[in-house]
């Protein structure tokens, strides 16, 4: 699968060849060297034009070849982001690399090439920067420190994949970065909320400290588990990223994109982040996760049960452990609508624990218990999930339909509108 490097042949774009060239030769993929011409500068200037940019095209493409990469040249006419975009996805491209925005550009690049291209692309950008770091790994003369940005979302596990690849390629050292508005992860996870914007309490840092574990495991190399920088944001997202990655020295920063348009790019973090930083950064669109028969395996590891103590409650305890590999930990919630005495509360665990099945502790499985409060019990359910970072949840539900569950309402489905975690429903058999 090739990659594609656009180039207008400046300094910049001669530096960002090199980090593609080098990227080529550690890939043994094949390179595409491709300029653009505005389709209005060709109906001006005609033949002399395109014998220039072909005559360019072939000088760098040659220059190129004595790094070492099997160097293809294309010269297209049309818009550059659209015509980018349509040319890579036909040759089938994995990456497609280009030069960042000049310093002199207004606003950064904003509403420029790189930004558009952005935008449309489907599959991985790289815009480039001091790359003399990429040189050095492609030589492998060193490890290529990379600082990824952490959250859960459809378009880090796509970041995530990706670096996984390039580990592949060579050695790389990496970092998670992990920004968050601390009321609104107090919200989310459902622990007391800090006094001010900037305050964390020891709880909420320690379920995101968990959290973000669990995200970058999948990175982790010979059993050395991931660092990740937590810092609380204030404004946008994107400026605290790249300060961290500034901060940490980093040669790449690979952000996760939604591919926002309109106003969602005030809040875009891949936009800012392309534009700001003074690394390499690399954009990864959520579609470029790894799918069909190349995806892993998900493993289920921690798994949430609820019961209200009913004999429905007791069987989804019974396959929340089942569910539960050996070495994993089930956490079984209660949620009560009232507040308890600590005679209680005491009570109401050593129901809990009555209700472990023998053989899920024998197995070698964990159990936690816990009794939690609140009239709201699928929001309560829900904050619980998000608190321990469970893989699965596992809820008894009487399927009730119709006038009846109008009615009477439905747990269970409040649970599923509002975690976005898997959800396992069990039920009573028919009678």
């Amino acid at each position: 699968m090739p990659i594609v490097c656009a180039t207008n042949f400046s300094d910049a774009a001669h530096r960002a060849c090199d980090a593609a060239a080098w990227l080529s030769r550690k890939a043994g993929e094949p390179l595409w060297l491709v300029h653009v011409l505005l389709t209005d500068s060709v109906k001006a200037f005609g033949k002399s034009l395109l014998e220039a940019a072909e005559a360019a095209l072939a000088d760098e493409a040659k220059r190129l070849e004595k790094l070492g990469a099997s160097v293809q040249k294309m010269l297209l006419t049309g818009e550059p982001a659209t015509a980018l975009q349509d040319f890579a996805k036909k040759q089938g491209a994995t990456l497609v690399v280009t030069a960042a925005p000049s310093q002199d550009t207004p606003f950064l690049g904003l509403g420029g090439t790189v930004d558009r291209l952005a935008q449309a692309l489907e599959v991985p950008l790289l815009v480039a920067r001091n790359v003399d770091a990429l040189e050095a790994w492609g030589r492998g003369e060193r490890p290529l420190k990379v600082m990824v940005g952490v959250d859960r979302s459809l378009p880090f596990a796509a970041a995530r994949d990706w670096v996984k690849g390039l580990r592949k390629l060579g050695q790389v050292e990496i970092v998670g970065g992990r920004v968050f508005w601390a009321q609104e992860e107090a919200v989310r996870l459902g622990v007391e909320h800090p006094l001010g914007f900037a305050d964390v309490t020891p709880e909420l840092r320690q379920a995101l400290e968990k959290e973000a574990a669990v995200l970058v495991e999948p990175l982790a190399e010979g059993g050395k588990p991931v660092r990740v920088r937590l810092e609380v944001g204030m404004g946008r997202i994107a400026d605290h990223l790249v300060a961290l990655a500034a901060e940490e020295q980093v040669d790449l920063l690979v952000v996760g994109s939604h591919h926002r348009r309109a106003l969602g790019k005030l809040w875009s973090v891949s936009q800012h982040a392309l534009r700001l930083a003074k690394m390499s950064v690399v954009c990864v669109p959520s579609r470029a996760a790894v799918h069909g028969a190349d995806v892993e395996l998900p493993q289920m590891r921690t798994v949430l049960v609820t019961t209200d103590f009913s004999e429905l409650g007791d069987r989804a305890i019974a396959y929340a452990c089942s569910l539960t590999p050996q070495g994993g930990t089930v956490h079984l919630l209660h949620v009560t609508s009232t507040q308890q005495t600590p005679e209680q509360l005491s009570a109401l665990r050593k129901q809990l624990e009555e209700r472990v099945p023998r053989a899920a502790v024998q197995g070698g499985r964990k159990v936690e218990l816990e009794v939690a409060t609140g009239n709201d019990v699928a929001g309560v359910i829900a904050q619980a999930a998000e608190r321990h970072s469970v893989d699965l949840i596992c809820m008894g539900t009487h399927g009730r339909t119709g006038m009846m569950r109008a009615v009477m309402g439905s747990v269970a489905q409040a649970v599923m509108a509002r975690c976005d975690r898997p959800v396992v429903m069990v039920r009573n058999p028919a009678t």
